[in-house]
């Protein structure tokens, strides 16, 4: 994938109702955006699918939704206040400011471009006859790359892990990284932000009356984990889940909705007894690599990256990356948190947050293990792995969404060959039978072709339509997205076809 695939997935976002710029007849409001009609369709499907995997299927995970608003102490208690903060640098000429980590990345990302345009290169050379692993591990252009990568890697983990801020800017100068907008390296010393939105709670402002939009749902999972494990009769391990809305003041938000200001997440905290975390690490760790590939994203498409610098709260955590356009990225997070937010909970409101374990006779803080995921990551993440440009055996070009069938915003669309000659009455009499059971859309405008193309991009898997043999056979053609096949079927057996082929049981 590349940067004009990523330009295409944008244009294509807007075009077919996925996603729009947030107040656009003003202009805009940066790094923000509104799901369409078709978006929202979309998001909902995936947030079916995470909580069916994460609640319905599993005896010992509960959900939740905590308020978005919380008592100021939780921030304090979790280290948000005091440590959620980002490497910030400016630079002089531009007035810009840039996360510091996010330009070291960057420049990374440059190398690893270059090391891929190398293999892409020896692939035409050779063709059939290439070796790609062993080509990696003799060419010297490759080698010397990596190698410089490994050291940037290593004198940049050696920074954030100490708190080095001398050192990250060191680093940045070393580098001779240029500012993107004014192209100098004229830079400012590196300093720390906090990330968290704050505002004013009730009608009389001052410093008591001050409160955060959350920036993790995790917290109101923590202050609720006694009020669950006690009302639902948990025993340890259990865990619970949440979807919802998070805030960060992000100083670059960008790349479309990978980063945002206001996103949404879906989270899972998993409690256990001290000294199983890393069984229950590996486990989830296996588990949501698993439910990513049963959406059919391609194994080379995604891996596992170790963080350079844990988190104030883990002792080991990880990410799941997804090749985006713009290359691997963070999609969703595993962290063994162990008891570091409970405690910190408990100590600050004098509550006790211990579980009696009836099997070890003893009380304790459990620890958790943390699955959380991006939900407008993992939207862009299908979207650019199903958004395709396909050439027909006619030489001419469709451009097809090739979502999951359980996912797509719309299962089927009812199709009239025609608005004459009673077909459109007839199209609506299906169209009514259906949208009860399924999301389907009806479509009279336009030749049947371009109404076929239209749902291809719009990630539709059945069209349907109703011709002249309807009324002597009472069936329709039914045509498939991706093979562009059709086949005949009984007007009273679509419900059945549909739903053996789109109900998202099919995924588990």
């Amino acid at each position: 994938m590349t940067e004009e695939h990523f330009k295409k997935i944008i244009s294509h976002s807007k075009e077919f109702g996925f996603i729009f710029p947030s107040s656009e007849i003003y202009d805009g409001l940066s790094a923000t955006y509104d799901y369409g009609q078709n978006g929202v369709e979309l998001k909902n499907n995936i947030k079916k699918y995470w909580w069916r995997s994460m609640v319905q299927m599993h005896e010992n995970i509960v959900g939740i939704d905590a308020a978005i608003f919380m008592h100021p102490n939780t921030w304090k208690a979790s280290g948000h206040i005091d440590a959620f903060n980002d490497p910030l640098i400016d630079n002089k000429d531009s007035k810009k400011r840039y996360r510091a980590d996010v330009l070291i990345e960057d420049h990374i990302l440059k190398i690893e471009n270059k090391i891929n345009k190398e293999i892409q290169k020896a692939k035409k050379r050779f063709g059939e006859e290439f070796n790609e692993k062993t080509f990696i591990q003799t060419n010297q252009n490759v080698l010397r790359r990596q190698k410089n990568i490994d050291s940037i890697t290593k004198k940049m983990e050696n920074a954030f892990n100490s708190d080095d801020l001398n050192s990250i800017y060191e680093l940045i100068v070393e580098l001779e990284i240029i500012c993107p907008v004014s192209g100098t390296k004229n830079w400012t010393s590196v300093k720390q932000f906090n990330l968290m939105f704050q505002t004013e709670l009730g009608s009389v402002s001052g410093e008591s009356a001050s409160i955060f939009l959350r920036p993790e749902t995790a917290q109101g999972i923590f202050v609720n984990y006694l009020n669950v494990q006690k009302t639902g009769r948990k025993k340890i391990p259990f865990g619970i889940a949440q979807i919802g809305k998070a805030f960060r003041n992000e100083i670059i938000a960008r790349q479309f909705i990978f980063r945002m200001r206001e996103f949404e997440q879906m989270e899972m905290q998993f409690f256990i007894s001290p000294g199983t975390q890393e069984k229950w690490y590996n486990h989830w760790k296996e588990n949501r690599m698993n439910w990513h590939k049963s959406l059919g994203i391609a194994e080379e498409s995604l891996r596992f990256h170790d963080h350079i610098k844990l988190a104030h709260y883990a002792d080991a955590a990880c990410d799941i990356e997804f090749k985006y356009p713009f290359g691997f990225k963070e999609l969703e997070g595993i962290h063994s948190r162990t008891d570091f937010d409970l405690k910190q909970h408990e100590n600050l409101s004098k509550k006790k947050l211990r579980y009696f374990d009836p099997e070890k006779n003893e009380s304790y803080i459990p620890y958790v293990i943390e699955t959380s995921i991006g939900l407008d990551r993992m939207f862009l993440a299908l979207l650019s792995h199903s958004l395709k440009e396909e050439e027909l055996k006619d030489g001419t070009f469709r451009t097809v969404l090739s979502l999951p069938y359980s996912l797509a915003p719309t299962k089927a669309a009812i199709l009239p060959l025609v608005k004459k000659d009673g077909l459109s009455e007839k199209a609506k009499v299906i169209f009514n039978s259906l949208k009860a059971i399924f999301n389907c859309s009806y479509d009279e405008k336009d030749s049947i072709g371009k109404r076929y193309r239209r749902n291809d991009a719009l990630g539709t898997p059945f069209c349907i339509t109703v011709d002249y043999e309807t009324s002597k056979d009472n069936s329709v053609t039914v045509r498939e997205r991706d093979s562009m096949s059709q086949e005949r079927i009984k007007i009273d057996e679509l419900s059945k076809f549909i739903d053996s082929k789109v109900n998202m049981n099919l995924l588990f």
